[in-house]
């Protein structure tokens, strides 16, 4: 155990919506919920001022509905996110090479490891200026915890929200811990806390007070064990830099079941490309063509192929995806697509295109959906099959029109779209409504929550 707390413990504060209100004047200081929108959506994140009303993560989104019916229901932008994202762990990585992310918007860092702080006094420093310097970067406010420990760290960032920094000095840490509930310790979920609780044990103190010997009766030898330790403060979890990327996939997920079979393997083609688009983002490419089908019943397929060598080439993808999706039986409807790709490397083969070729032309049978080498005879083919859709316009996404510049979606629907025309550095602006077939109104990328500061648009 460390005897300086010397752990940081990063979680930005109700990252999305936060990020959303930094971005829309309008919505500065009210409630803000981000999340799916269709009838199978769940809240994403809650703004503070949306928690009031009980709305929280997770929650199906006619409930949030329910619960806050004026508050504003954006979909996420999750461009926007990860380019917030990369600017906050740029700042983790200033402090520590020991950075251990553990989602967009949360991370632990070991600033021993970086220099950065060696007792109480400088760690506290090193909280404080990070927490400034988020601010000063990205225009959001994120919580800290300091302590000698990962568990104890991220115990401190929640006493911390939102927007605080507090640090638990070593020698404290039982004293804290006992009258908490036995739910604060990792890997207490809803079943273990109900197990637990059935057993009389409520609170950490109790936790350590039934002995090892009991959890480990009650809840298993490996979680018993670690019960027991965390009970008494013993974490010995190193901070661990992040890991080499396994995978890249996207996947979506349909608020109306997909019946058409032509459908079906259009939605296919476009997650395929969307999926390379991430893989050349990131320099990779990738061996194993991964595709997910999510049935009317909820039972989920995969099914995968691996190719000869890594490519990055978007044909080859979709070709390996159309020949997946023809063993998959999609008469009852579907309800989630995705495609991915395993098995990374950070070079190509040239050559995989010709043996993707070779390999669809000895299939049995002809593929169901588009083959085609490359994206525009894809994109061509794909406009004489299917019926021109209507431009989709996404609540809350940027928008600019050639006279009232940029702005984003406040709503759609029976051929309008509505527009709030404001940026981030404005005063809250005007709203005003256009036809969706509108050729004066385009969607556009988010712009930088903080004037000057300068947005990766790789991932646009």
């Amino acid at each position: 155990m460390r005897t300086a707390p010397t752990i940081l413990h990063l979680d930005m504060d109700a990252f999305f919506a936060s990020a959303e209100q930094a971005a829309k004047p309008s919505l500065r200081g009210k409630a803000v919920v981000v999340g799916g929108l269709g009838p199978r959506g769940v809240v994403a994140t809650a703004s503070y001022e949306a928690r009031v009303f009980g709305v929280h993560s997770a929650m199906p989104m006619a409930q949030a509905r329910r619960l806050a019916p004026n508050a504003a229901y954006l979909v996420p932008r999750f461009t926007l996110y990860r380019e917030v994202s990369e600017q906050v762990m740029g700042l983790l990585g200033a402090l520590s090479p020991l950075v251990e992310p553990l989602s967009l918007d949360e991370a632990f860092v070991d600033l021993e490891a970086g220099a950065a702080a060696w007792d109480e006094a400088s760690a506290r420093l090193a909280g404080a200026k990070l927490r400034a310097d988020i601010r000063a970067v990205t225009g959001l406010t994120g919580s800290v915890g300091l302590a000698a420990s990962k568990m104890l760290a991220k115990i401190a960032s929640e006493q911390a929200k939102p927007d605080g920094l507090v640090v638990i000095e070593p020698g404290t840490e039982r004293a804290l811990l006992g009258p908490m509930s036995v739910r604060t310790l990792p890997g207490v979920g809803p079943a273990t806390g109900d197990h637990l609780r059935r057993a009389g044990i409520t609170t950490v103190d109790e936790i350590a007070e039934a002995g090892e010997d009991e959890l480990v009766r009650l809840v298993g030898k490996a979680h018993g064990h670690a019960l027991y330790a965390m009970a008494l403060a013993h974490d010995e979890r190193p901070v661990v830099a992040e890991r080499e990327t396994k995978s890249v996939s996207v996947e979506d997920t349909y608020d109306v079941d997909i019946h058409d079979r032509l459908r079906v393997g259009l939605e296919v083609q476009r997650l395929a490309d969307r999926c390379v688009r991430r893989l050349r983002d990131a320099g990779l490419s990738g061996r194993t063509i991964v595709l997910k089908v999510r049935r009317y019943d909820f039972s989920t397929l995969t099914r995968s192929e691996t190719l000869r060598g890594p490519t990055d080439d978007p044909g080859v993808v979709r070709e390996a995806a159309a020949r997946l999706l023809e063993a998959v039986d999609t008469t009852g409807g579907v309800r989630l697509l995705g495609v991915g790709v395993s098995g990374l490397a950070d070079y190509t083969q040239e050559d995989l295109f010709a043996q993707a070729q070779a390999l669809a032309e000895a299939a049995a049978g002809e593929s169901a959906v588009l083959e085609h080498p490359d994206e525009e005879g894809a994109e061509e083919v794909a406009a004489e099959q299917a019926p021109p859709a209507e431009r989709r316009w996404p609540a809350g996404h940027d928008v600019r029109h050639v006279e009232y510049g940029h702005g984003w979606v406040q709503g759609s629907g029976l051929g309008r779209v509505t527009v709030r025309f404001e940026t981030p550095y404005s005063e809250p602006g005007r709203v005003r409504t256009f036809r969706t077939d509108d050729v004066a109104l385009e969607l556009a990328d988010p712009l930088p929550l903080v004037r000057g500061a300068v947005c990766d648009r790789r991932g646009g």
